[in-house]
């Protein structure tokens, strides 16, 4: 048994409302290190027999906000890139974790997951008995049951939570559209030809009254008035995205120009601009702050911040060259960082320590059928798959890391580690910056 207490979910929301606050396990160290090795020996199972949710990113090894917001970004890209226009839907929860019905779950563990017997007491025990109570500095409420929600501030409590929701992501790809989820934030993607918007609209419309209802069984509420919509074009086809509301629910939703999904901003031009200027700005509020954070942002940066980032450092005046200080912090130029994020990531794909849904985009070179009779069968080289257009399906990961792969040194492409390809590729990116020879 363990007990619940309630903790303010952000600092800037009002104290005074229930709402701003959410429950927290308040486990013991033996209780912590049980649900380890459950959490360990769970997810070793749903591996091996190959049941997690495909495109759910939360709580998973080798998967992140960075892999799921790749993906939904490829899939927009290349939409566009065909000269199609997208909807991207994000839904919004409210109280997920904590609305979760008990017999529910347990019944899926048992009937989608095959979990029985001795493992489904204990799951229900673990569930179960639970109690929740809210402390102030000089007062504490009288304790209460927790009838509903999986036990949150614990390890193991999320993979229920992923299992217990699965089902929605099945729900969505039967209209044709495609999901991706991240614990409770799930985003929901469509495209269509610039004529068949209405149809498009129509079909996001009567998928979320599904996705609502099925919320409902099951005990989870969707958030009408948080759902946000955004439409997709290039630049050119800005004209043609739809201006007409569309309807959630029972709500009628105004699309936006820009979306923050994951804490990376999109805009509807796909230009990332909303984004790159907030990372400035973050980065940038506080010289200090600026110095510790850069290292970890400057892929997203121009070159003007990472040049100001290097001065900054130095204390650099604005009339000291710049090519020196970036040598001596060792730093790549942008082009470089984004080359080893992408080569990086890459090798993650072609050595299975990458989310399947990134690894699936790539082919190698020697696994096409008019290449095996070929020199270059037996390179480690990438497929680089066509697009029509530089400014967007050249910007998706498939495209842009296969080139970027591509050009690497055969010796540094065939490391036998991952630790020995990253200082591989910082040396000969590093001395590419610099022209070192």
């Amino acid at each position: 048994m363990c007990t619940h207490h309630a903790v303010a979910e952000k600092a800037d929301l009002d104290p005074a409302d229930v709402k701003s606050y959410r429950p927290i396990s308040n486990l013991s160290v033996v209780s912590k290190l049980l649900e380890v090795i459950v959490s360990s020996q769970l997810v070793k199972y749903l591996k091996e027999n190959d049941l997690l949710p495909y495109l759910q990113s939360a709580y998973r090894a080798l998967h992140s906000t960075e892999t799921a917001v790749l993906k939904v970004l490829d899939d927009l890209l290349l939409e566009l890139d065909s000269g199609d226009l997208a909807m991207l839907t994000l839904l919004d929860l409210s109280s997920a974790f904590d609305s979760v019905d008990h017999d529910t779950l347990l019944q899926r563990l048992q009937r989608s997951y095959g979990l029985g017997g001795q493992v489904l007491k204990w799951f229900a025990a673990y569930l179960c008995g639970h109690v929740q109570h809210v402390h102030t500095s000089t007062a504490c409420s009288t304790p209460a049951d927790v009838l509903y929600g999986v036990p949150q501030g614990s390890v193991l409590g999320p993979i229920p939570f992923l299992l217990y929701t699965a089902d929605l992501l099945q729900l969505v790809k039967r209209h044709q559209l495609i999901p991706h989820a991240y614990a409770d934030d799930t985003q929901i993607d469509g495209f269509c030809r610039p004529a068949d918007s209405a149809k498009l609209r129509e079909n996001v419309s009567a998928c979320i009254d599904e996705v609502s209802t099925w919320m409902a069984s099951n005990q989870l509420q969707l958030n009408q008035a948080k759902t946000e919509v955004l439409w997709c074009s290039s630049s050119r086809r800005q004209h043609q995205i739809p201006s007409d509301s569309i309807r959630i629910g029972s709500t009628n939703v105004q699309p936006v120009t820009s979306i923050r999904d994951l804490g990376v901003y999109i805009d509807a031009d796909m230009t990332m601009r909303t984004n790159a200027t907030a990372v400035a700005r973050t980065c940038f509020a506080d010289p200090e702050r600026a110095a510790i954070s850069v290292t970890s942002c400057l892929t997203d940066l121009g070159p003007c911040s990472v040049i100001k980032s290097a001065r900054l450092v130095f204390s650099a005046r604005l009339s000291e060259r710049i090519t020196p200080l970036l040598r001596e912090l060792h730093w790549l130029r942008v082009t470089e960082r984004v080359t080893f994020g992408l080569c990086v990531l890459a090798y993650r794909c072609l050595h299975g320590t990458s989310p399947s849904y990134l690894a699936a985009s790539f082919l190698r070179t020697s696994d096409v059928d008019t290449c095996r009779r070929l020199r270059s069968a037996d390179s480690s080289t990438l497929v680089v798959p066509s697009t029509r257009r530089t400014t967007l399906g050249d910007r998706a990961f498939p495209v842009a890391s296969a080139r970027a792969w591509n050009s690497l040194p055969s010796s540094v492409r065939n490391a036998p580690s991952l630790m020995t390809f990253r200082r591989d590729l910082k040396t000969v990116l590093f001395r590419s910056s610099f022209d070192l020879h």
